[in-house]
């Protein structure tokens, strides 16, 4: 009588048990149908969210070499190292190791991830310019929730040779000075995007897609010759430290082409280690500076009589007794009374008296006319930063005096750049042609400014200057001829000009038979014994012209005075 409800409640067992399977097998049938078709998109957005990331590629800034393609700024490969305060939760072992590798204090990065987090952010920098090799120390550490990002840094071989130059970049890798700055849409491409999978870790495990493809920048080739730029700068800083100067400048153009091949300063700073602030020693002072150029100005003077057809060289005219009455001033003469002189021996003693009579007798405006026309209180537009234009003021009705003093260099304001190009004038025949600074396969036309013959006469009364009796023998470089002119011009200050500070400059230009190279050398405020330009800017010209001319293999002009 038992078996019968036994074999029942078996079978009940039974068929609930297969029931039970039944629903749950529906259910994963339903499950599976919901995951794979009805929220199928809603699913992969929610996991593209958490693993699909739109990253940025950054673009290889593109090169900045000298004239013959030797590196002056390249990029280097680096890591930032970041991570998402929301999540990073190192333990101190790993805080310590990444002290050791980052060389940041522990308690630095805990109040660093902690200030940030409270501030609701997801990325903080924990360290940036980081090197592969660190990099990679860093990537076998495994501490969740901290990431890698490539990057690019400037580096620059050249140190403080070409810094004012060059310029340098920021942190991300943007110009801030110099050429950097100048050509910054040129040299710096631009970054692509692409999206990739990460795991939780923030490793890339997959390239999905690329969005935009990155676009190296291009590379910069100047017209600078890195040799002769270490030259001019060696030679520039020795003479600055040995005539315990504030500073200095030198250019160095190729007269036949007008590209700029040197532009040296001194002091510098070294670009490879990144400033925190903008300080003096960051300036291209050959560009940036205004300063009176004293006497080199005598000889667009002497260029705007012979221009005038009223003188030549050998026109005498009497400088005695060594001073002259104009208006209520007086103008001197150095060195006293030299009696009467030939032009060619004004240019060569420079006299203020001889060049100021010659001055006087002619137009008030044929002097500004001619100093305008080579380009003094224009800017060169060769494109740096910063360049500034100079002073060359024309008034309505000129007084005496301010026109005397113009003539041997006051009244006016230039740069070392403007200074070479005004003699570039004279060295290509009258010629005023565009400067550059990036190297220049054919020379573009000038404009004639001068007539030719004036510049060819003048080419050989600066010569003068170099030989015995002028005002800068120690200019001259055996073998060659040389022309030039020195300037020494008090500064002003508060109180006017300040017979105690002075600029130093010299002008020159080689081989005169085929002119090809004008140096401009300018030495602010020397406070040595000396401090004329002759003996403070004249030496350091004279080492880097003859070295230059050595470099370029320029043949000589002058094989008597080697013999």
């Amino acid at each position: 009588m038992r078996s019968r409800p036994d074999s029942y409640f078996i079978a009940w067992r039974f068929y609930l048990v297969i029931t039970l399977l039944a629903m749950a097998i529906c259910g994963l049938v339903w499950r599976v149908v919901d995951l794979t078709i009805v929220n199928s998109s809603f699913l992969r957005s929610q996991g593209d969210q958490r693993a699909l990331r739109l990253v940025s590629t950054s673009a290889f800034r593109g090169m900045i070499a000298d004239r013959h393609g030797v590196p002056l700024a390249i990029s280097t490969e680096v890591y930032s190292v970041w991570v998402n305060p929301q999540e990073f939760t190192a333990d101190s072992p790993q805080l310590k190791a990444l002290n050791k590798l980052l060389k940041i204090p522990i308690k630095d990065m805990q109040k660093l991830v902690s200030r940030y987090r409270e501030k609701g952010r997801e990325f903080i920098y924990l360290k940036r310019d980081v090197s592969p090799e660190v990099a990679l120390q860093v990537k076998m550490l495994a501490i969740p929730h901290l990431y890698l990002q490539q990057e690019y840094r400037r580096f620059y071989p050249e140190g403080e040779v070409t810094a004012q130059v060059i310029g340098f970049t920021n942190i991300d890798d943007q110009g801030q000075e110099g050429l950097e700055l100048a050509y910054n849409s040129w040299l710096a491409g631009e970054h692509g995007k692409k999206w990739v999978v990460k795991d939780r870790m923030g490793n890339v495990i997959n390239d999905i897609r690329t969005v935009r493809e990155q676009k190296p920048g291009h590379d910069l080739i100047l017209s600078i010759d890195k040799r002769i730029q270490y030259l001019a700068y060696r030679e520039l800083m020795q003479g600055v430290v040995d005539n315990k100067a504030r500073s200095g400048s030198v250019v160095v153009l190729d007269a036949q082409t007008g590209e700029v091949l040197t532009v040296a300063n001194y002091p510098s700073f070294n670009p490879n280690r990144r400033p925190l602030g903008i300080n003096e020693n960051m300036k291209n002072r050959a560009v940036t500076d205004l300063f009176e150029p004293g006497s080199t100005i005598k000889a667009f003077s002497m260029a705007s009589a012979l221009d005038s057809g009223k003188y030549t060289p050998d026109s005498m005219i009497d400088t005695h007794p060594g001073w002259l009455r104009v208006g209520r001033n007086i103008v001197r003469d150095e060195h006293g009374d030299h009696g009467v002189l030939s032009l060619t021996r004004i240019l060569q003693i420079s006299s203020n008296v001889g060049i100021t009579k010659v001055m006087l007798s002619l137009p008030p405006d044929h002097l500004w006319s001619l100093l305008h026309r080579v380009g003094f209180g224009e800017s060169t537009f060769v494109g740096f930063p910063g360049e500034q234009g100079g002073v060359l003021f024309k008034p309505t009705v000129w007084n005496p005096f301010a026109l005397a003093t113009l003539s041997f260099g006051y009244g006016v304001s230039t740069t070392t750049m403007q200074l070479a190009r005004a003699y570039a004038v004279l060295a290509s025949t009258g010629v005023k042609k565009p400067l550059s600074l990036l190297r220049i396969d054919h020379a573009p036309p000038g404009e004639q400014v001068i007539d030719t013959k004036v510049a060819q006469h003048m080419l050989i009364v600066l010569e003068s200057v170099v030989a015995k009796g002028g005002t800068a023998e120690v200019a001259g470089v055996s073998g060659y001829h040389v022309a030039g002119k020195t300037g020494t011009a008090w500064i002003v200050g508060e109180h006017g000009y300040e017979k105690h500070r002075y600029t130093s400059s010299f002008v020159g230009i080689a081989p005169v038979s085929i002119p090809r190279l004008v140096v401009a050398v300018v030495i602010h405020e020397p406070q040595g014994r000396r401090y004329y330009g002759g003996s403070v800017a004249g030496p350091v010209f004279q080492k880097i012209m003859e070295g230059t001319l050595r470099i370029l293999n320029i043949p000589p002009d002058n094989e008597i005075a080697v013999t």
